[in-house]
């Protein structure tokens, strides 16, 4: 996180030293701004699914931990961060609760009868699982594509919702 800075996104962005500058005058106004950049990639990825939702769910979980693992510890990171930083907080919490409603319409749309309580349960098997592959002991043999989708189906059973495969 502290290498996240102006002259660092100049520097990556390929602009003279000073340009990042002109939008976030302050380093808090540089993290939020990463913070809403990053809730607007998400948002554009959680469209419904075309397949099953088992399926979706899985490979929602494991592009995050394959081609998404940068963007995913960089997450990990801003909600640290978030903890310390009262004014990064809002707009992590914002960008939060938006995915979280993304995700409860599309629940309610797969027949959850109680689409919020679910998605409660359900980020907390996609953040857990995401973390353990990527942070945690589960890191020493991620899960697959297969197993993931299989405990997905295994989640939505549980909350009773219909195997749509």
């Amino acid at each position: 996180m502290r290498g996240l800075t102006h002259r660092a996104v100049d520097r990556a962005a390929g602009l003279p030293v000073g340009s990042t500058s002109y939008y976030a005058r302050t380093r808090a106004a540089l993290l939020e701004l990463a913070v809403t950049r990053m809730v607007e990639l998400d948002s554009t990825e959680l469209e419904p699914p075309v397949g099953g939702l088992a399926e979706f769910l899985a490979a929602t979980v494991h592009q995050a931990i394959t081609e998404g693992r940068t963007r995913m510890l960089a997450r990990y990171e801003f909600a640290l961060e978030a903890v310390r930083r009262p004014e990064l907080r809002a707009a992590y919490d914002r960008g939060g609760l938006l995915l979280r409603r993304r995700c409860a319409e599309i629940l309610e749309a797969a027949g959850s009868p109680a689409p919020e309580r679910h998605t409660r349960v359900l980020i907390g098997w996609l953040d857990g699982s995401i973390f353990d592959a990527l942070a945690g002991t589960g890191s020493l043999a991620p899960p697959g594509l297969n197993e993931l989708t299989e405990s997905a189906r295994e989640l939505l059973a549980g909350l009773g919702l219909p195997d749509t495969r």
